[in-house]
């Protein structure tokens, strides 16, 4: 099927959208703040500029649009031309796929990126899909971040004592002397 706008109204259209202060980011954002989770935004020394810091938890959360991030889609190597199959939430555009496939090629593999280098930066990350805010599982999924977060929390923050390793105890009414003699 054709697309029905011309080049440059779908060119229009997609510089229309912007990254941050999206809908499902703002659903996220409002649960975190009404629950008693403080965060900053878009924390700028952060690789990936991660959507949601929470300092105090060691996380960073994106909140992923699933056509964006290609949510449920596996590309294939870029030296394949096999076809590739839309996900339920993300749809491949049949017009201009070769570009789409790349942008969205690129931007997984920036996500992963930026993830592995937040945790060798000792970051939790966590990735909330654009599909998972949908009315009928929204609050499944703001609760199981919620109970993620205190998982971690607790985590990082219970008490680790340190046990000195047994040496051999002497008895009180033991002589060393004696046995050191022998």
């Amino acid at each position: 099927m054709p697309d029905k706008l011309s080049p440059e109204q779908r060119h229009a259209n997609m510089a229309a959208i912007h990254g941050k202060d999206t809908k499902p980011e703002m659903v996220v954002r409002k649960y975190l703040w009404k629950h008693g989770y403080r965060y900053r935004l878009n924390h700028p020394r952060l690789p990936g500029k991660p959507d949601v810091v929470m300092r105090k938890y060691r996380t960073c959360i994106f909140v992923n649009g699933c056509f964006w991030h290609g949510h449920r889609i596996h590309l294939p190597s870029e030296d394949s031309h096999s076809n590739i199959e839309s996900s339920e939430c993300c749809k491949i555009p049949k017009s201009n796929t070769e570009f789409w496939v790349k942008k969205i090629r690129r931007n997984q593999e920036r996500d992963l990126k930026v993830q592995h280098e937040l945790a060798s930066m000792g970051w939790h990350c966590i990735t909330v899909w654009e599909c998972e805010l949908k009315p009928n599982i929204r609050e499944k999924t703001l609760e199981s971040l919620a109970y993620t977060l205190n998982k971690i929390f607790l985590q990082d923050h219970t008490i680790r004592r340190y046990e000195a390793p047994e040496e051999q105890s002497l008895k009180a009414a033991e002589d060393t002397t004696s046995s050191e003699k022998m």
